[in-house]
């Protein structure tokens, strides 16, 4: 029963596990992670350990002395005087540990993540970086003779085999039809489809000279000789000869297997004009912070880029992309101008691209149908996002997110998604990630 207990409770904590890394990304600090080490507060499986049977109560290795007490932990030194006696002030298990932290590394994030969600995302490599022999599975008309597929040369004489063998025996008796002429064998040769030439049948018809005369036309002889077919023969002789050609030569060499380096660059984009309240920019990093993590751990090699907008844009680091915040007014294109500006360093032959926008929705008249969606549509990317974060409901002139949904619709490369609270932080992430999964193909 211990056993079954023990994986009982591993089973239990790997639910929590991902229960508990849903509730960190919609609630937790996310502030203390970066891409390569990812705490998160969970709980830890305590291992099973052996421990002396409380049954035994003496002989053989109960020494004096150091004599464990019965039911310790092998390995476990006995309670010392002030080690957690009754006199001891304060109360046991106030004092929390690193024991209730998890360090994941980014694959393993990812990892959870697809599982909690259900995602399915498989990375695309485009950049070549080595060239190797895979399995000997192409095939060409040359080469040594130990790559020779003779097996597929056995199966190309044998349908010739089947193909053009016939009952020459049944020919020779129609060779034997009385007034028969060899053309008139041949014609009749022909109508049945037999692969048979002149020049044998001349040779047949002459080797029965003597017998001419023995049927009195070819329906007799079909009525009195049994034709049989050339896999019957086979059936009954075997295989004694198979026609062989060197067209039906082929030579296995290795298929070249091209190793991809999956890289890919996340452009992160944010409004940080007057309207992004501390509550907005609070929701976009709670959301775009989570999808570093889970797109670093896909990849091979990823790089971020980070530009903060108002009515103009700049590149900023990520120490200050989320708090930063002007005065300004909103122009989301001039984020879109500097992207497409920057990813020229990222050709889109070498390079998967997410481009991840935030914000308020709210926009400069007719910039979203007239700068941002054009913008939108002359970058190649593998996915394009925009996150609206409205905590009080949508204002009067947040349209943004509306109009990038009626024009791209349910398009396989962009996707909006709206956080109103961290209840719909994951929701969103799957939204976004869940459309990128969806388009497996370059």
């Amino acid at each position: 029963m211990g056993l079954r207990d023990d994986l009982d409770r591993f089973r239990e904590v790997g639910e929590e596990r991902r229960e508990d890394l849903s509730e960190f990304i919609q609630y937790g600090d996310l502030s203390g992670g970066n891409r390569n080490d990812i705490q998160i507060p969970i709980k830890i499986v305590s291992l099973p350990g052996f421990e002396y049977d409380q049954r035994d109560q003496g002989g053989v290795g109960q020494g004096d002395g150091d004599t464990p007490d019965v039911g310790q932990p092998v390995g476990q030194p006995q309670p010392q005087p002030g080690d957690g006696d009754d006199d001891e002030e304060g109360e046991p298990g106030e004092e929390g540990g690193e024991h209730e932290y998890y360090e994941m590394d980014p694959e393993e994030f990812a990892q959870e993540l697809d599982e909690e969600l259900g995602l399915d995302l498989e990375p695309k490599g485009k950049r070549v970086i080595e060239e190797k022999e895979g399995p000997y599975t192409d095939l060409t008309r040359s080469g040594p003779d130990s790559t020779l597929d003779f097996e597929r040369m056995f199966k190309e004489g044998l349908k010739r085999k089947l193909t053009m063998d016939f009952d020459e025996e049944f020919v020779r008796e129609v060779c034997k039809v009385e007034g028969i002429t060899p053309r008139e064998v041949f014609e009749w040769a022909r109508g049945e489809n037999l692969p048979v030439s002149m020049a044998w049948i001349e040779d047949a018809h002459a080797e029965a000279a003597d017998d001419r005369g023995t049927w009195t036309s070819i329906e007799d002889v079909e009525e009195n000789v049994e034709r049989e077919t050339i896999h019957e023969q086979i059936r009954r002789d075997g295989i004694k000869h198979v026609p062989f050609r060197r067209e039906d030569e082929r030579y296995r060499y290795p298929e070249i297997i091209e190793e991809k380096e999956k890289n890919v660059v996340v452009v992160n984009i944010r409004d940080v004009s007057g309207s992004m309240r501390e509550k907005k920019r609070e929701l976009v990093e709670r959301t775009f912070t989570p999808l570093d993590w889970y797109l670093t751990g896909k990849y091979d090699n990823a790089e971020f880029v980070y530009i903060a907008h108002d009515a103009d844009a700049w590149k900023v680091e990520r120490e200050e992309f989320f708090g930063i915040r002007s005065g300004g007014g909103t122009r989301i294109s001039s984020a879109y101008e500097l992207a497409r500006e920057l990813l020229e360093e990222y050709p889109w032959s070498d390079w998967n691209r997410y481009v991840f926008a935030a914000g308020d929705s709210e926009n400069s008249s007719n910039d979203t149908e007239e700068g941002v969606i054009p913008l939108m549509e002359s970058i190649p990317a593998n996915l394009h996002a925009y996150v609206e974060t409205q905590p009080s409901g949508n204002a009067i002139n947040a349209t943004h997110a509306e109009e990038l949904e009626r024009h791209f619709g349910d398009g396989d490369d962009v996707a909006v998604a709206y956080v109103n609270s961290e209840e719909d932080v994951t929701d969103a992430i799957y939204r976004i990630l869940s459309t990128e999964a969806g388009d497996s193909d370059e």
